[in-house]
């Protein structure tokens, strides 16, 4: 049987760990052991961070359509249930944005939003 030397493959696959562990700090971007449990750390967190993010994002719009709403004299929750009641269908993205830079316009979907309440 042929002997298997194996040497390229190992140095392949430690030079993508050091490669994605560059720019980290000490030992952690330059020793092979170190490097790998930094980069599984590393990545894991992307991972869970990616997943929080959109979380976060989605937080900060109702924060900015609340804040909006109680300007108009409407809370976030009743603006949402009279939206609802509306069959207005604005995302909450859309309806952060036009918070923030068409004031007039979310005037106007606080308005139908109130409508909606009265009937």
């Amino acid at each position: 049987m042929p002997r298997v030397k194996r040497g390229l493959n190992a140095k392949k696959k430690r030079k993508k760990v050091l490669k994605a562990a560059k720019g980290f700090r000490a030992g952690r971007g330059k020793l092979y052991r170190i490097a790998t449990e930094a980069v599984d750390r590393a990545l894991a967190y992307a991972y869970a961070h990616r997943k929080s993010k959109k979380r976060e994002i989605r937080t900060l719009w109702i924060a900015r359509i609340n804040a909006a709403a109680r300007s108009n004299d409407i809370t976030y929750s009743r603006l949402m249930n009279g939206l609802l009641r509306a069959n207005v269908t604005i995302d909450r993205k859309s309806l952060a944005d036009m918070a923030v830079n068409d004031p007039s316009g979310f005037t106007k979907v606080v308005s139908i939003a109130k409508t909606s309440l009265a009937a």
